[in-house]
């Protein structure tokens, strides 16, 4: 009788612990930040193995060392500035071979004991285990566990301990994982902002004295003749231009902080790309670039900001224009598919590499090196064009079979009934 009743008892026992360690799993699962998970599983290691203290030990490569992480009953932040060797030390030891250890007197029977750490917590260490944690076939730390209170430690607490240590050790790795991607990310945000305001400055800063040029520029034209009329038109050709850019700045800037102002009103698709095409007639006939449209004459009617389009589609066609040979073709079409109106214009340009389509529409980006390109621009005209497209409900990208055989930009919006 008192046999079954201690078989009942240690199965009761292993129960509990069984519980227990689905509970860690659960608990480790549920939360990312990473003190909470060092405190649970030094709470539960402690529990489960009946003993004083639980503490946990990851691995420092830029030292390289190991360092107290967790400690129960210890001011954390004191433990984490003692260095504890990987030569010369239990856990180093754990650590350097991969195996578990249990010792039992520690300060008296085995010199590999750190002392120093002994020093500083608030218990003498008299008994020890240790386990190794390991993730994807690396060891991360080690979990160790101190003063048994009933006994010493056996084999079935290094089994128990191994699984805690198990659960730990992924647990830890994901909350790095997203401690890291949080600080990227800050950095990204921060670094954007940055970007965002110099745009914002540089535009605003820029007007005024750029406004003074085009005024005197202007008066002069008035009244210079021949080769002093010409000078002045270059001047004032390349002031619009600076314009341009200068606009292009402070629409980014809006659509970055969602501070744009749409005003749909139902308009025709054909509507929209004649009045983009004669934003673009002059530089195309610079180059001798012919205009041809590819649509019917019954309007199809979509529903968006009139300005915003006209002006998402005048920057396709200026990148059209740009990357076109002299005295090759650019068609601009539009046609109806089914519930949507899908607009897109075509060059038999330089051509983009597969990889490179979604690219293109991002701010800033340029296919060729910024030291040695052979075309003009910031690389924000597309980033704008999405920006005013995808805002409206509509959709674009980017279609061509290689370098030198052209591009065709097209553009989906929902069909205005």
């Amino acid at each position: 009788m008192t046999t079954k009743t201690g078989q009942l008892r240690e199965l009761q026992g292993k129960h509990q612990s069984l519980l227990r360690l689905v509970e860690l799993s659960v608990a480790l699962n549920s939360n990312l930040e990473l003190n909470t998970l060092l405190q649970t599983i030094t709470a539960t290691a402690t529990e489960l193995l009946n003993c004083e203290a639980a503490s946990i030990l990851l691995y420092d490569e830029k030292k390289p060392r190991l360092f107290f992480a967790a400690a129960t009953g210890s001011d954390p932040e004191k433990l984490a500035e003692i260095p504890v060797p990987i030569d010369n030390s239990l856990a180093g030891t754990i650590f350097r071979t991969n195996k578990p250890l249990i010792i039992n007197n520690t300060a008296e029977q085995d010199p590999r004991h750190y002392s120093l750490v002994a020093d500083n917590i608030k218990f003498k260490v008299e008994d020890l285990i240790g386990v190794p944690m390991n993730i994807k076939n690396k060891t991360v730390g080690v979990l160790e566990a101190v003063n048994r209170n009933n006994g010493n430690f056996d084999e079935a607490d290094v089994e128990t301990l191994s699984v805690i240590a198990s659960h730990a050790a992924i647990a830890i790795e994901n909350a790095r994982l997203l401690k890291t991607t949080q600080q990227a990310l800050k950095k990204v945000k921060e670094t954007n902002e940055i970007k965002s305001n110099f745009l914002a400055l540089a535009s605003h800063e820029l007007r005024t004295p750029l406004g003074i040029i085009m005024g005197y520029g202007g008066f002069l034209q008035e009244t210079a003749k021949g080769e002093s009329s010409e000078h002045i038109q270059q001047v004032l050709g390349a002031a619009e231009q600076m314009r341009s850019l200068l606009d292009q700045m402070s629409n980014l800037t809006l659509l970055q902080t969602d501070e744009m102002t749409m005003n749909p009103i139902r308009v025709s698709i054909q509507d929209i790309l004649n009045f983009a095409v004669d934003e673009i007639k002059y530089s195309a006939s610079r180059r001798d670039l012919s205009l041809t449209y590819a649509f019917q004459d019954a309007p199809i009617f979509i529903n968006v900001d009139q300005e915003k389009t006209i002006l998402a589609f005048v920057n396709i066609l200026n990148n059209a224009v740009r990357f076109s040979n002299n005295g090759s073709e650019i068609t601009i079409g539009a046609v109806q598919q089914n519930n949507e109106v899908l607009a897109w214009v075509n060059d038999k340009g330089k051509g983009i590499p597969v990889d490179k389509l979604e690219k293109i529409f991002e701010e800033f980006y340029q296919i060729e090196p910024p030291n040695t390109r052979s075309y003009g621009g910031l690389g924000i005209g597309l980033s704008i064009a999405k920006g005013l497209i995808e805002v409206q409900g509509g959709k674009i990208w980017a279609e061509s079979e290689g370098l030198g055989k052209g591009t065709t930009i097209k553009v989906v919006f929902p069909l205005q009934k």
